[in-house]
């Protein structure tokens, strides 16, 4: 039975050659949840002063609705003018002006991957990402023989990056 593989055999293979393949999904994966991190930030963002006129005299709660600004906040009214962030609002013209923030397009489109909804083309790439990972954590522990001291001391930074994690999420 020389074409026959063990399991490990298998896994092993399996790993290398789906590790090859997601190399580049993790790479840009990687970037754009770097880029992610300063989302809170005007890092990259590039800044567009956008002009709308809706009407006249609306009521505060359904001025975020109405200039399509999720959360918005008055901060103060001054006369017929409301302040919010990054734009103003005059009641009695209706005219408004915005300062957007916004990404570059391909960076945006980056992020858009760690953003999908189930209803959306990358979900698809999303949930087999997750899976091969997965897969991967699992059949790492395939690479090498149970008994030899280097699978031995995997298991314990195994439980290292577990407990750092947890820790993490926990501060």
């Amino acid at each position: 039975m020389a074409g026959s593989k063990s399991f490990g055999t298998n896994m092993r293979i399996v790993h290398r050659y789906l590790g090859f393949f997601l190399a580049g999904i993790m790479a840009v994966y990687a970037l754009s949840g770097i880029v992610m991190i300063f989302r809170d930030t005007d890092f990259l963002k590039k800044k567009t002063q956008v002009v709308k006129d809706i009407k006249p005299n609306a009521e505060d709660k359904e001025l975020g609705q109405l200039l399509g600004i999720r959360e918005l906040k008055v901060k103060k009214t001054e006369g017929d003018i409301v302040y919010f962030d990054n734009g103003t609002y005059n009641k009695a013209t209706g005219h408004a002006e915005i300062l957007k923030k916004e990404l570059p397009y391909v960076i945006n489109k980056l992020n858009n991957l760690h953003k999908s909804r189930s209803g959306q083309p990358l979900f698809f790439l999303n949930v087999f990402f997750g899976v091969s990972l997965l897969f991967f954590v699992l059949s790492s522990f395939w690479m090498f023989t149970p008994k030899t001291s280097i699978f031995k001391k995997g298991l314990y930074f195994t439980l290292a990056g577990i407990i750092l994690t947890v820790v993490l999420l926990l501060v």
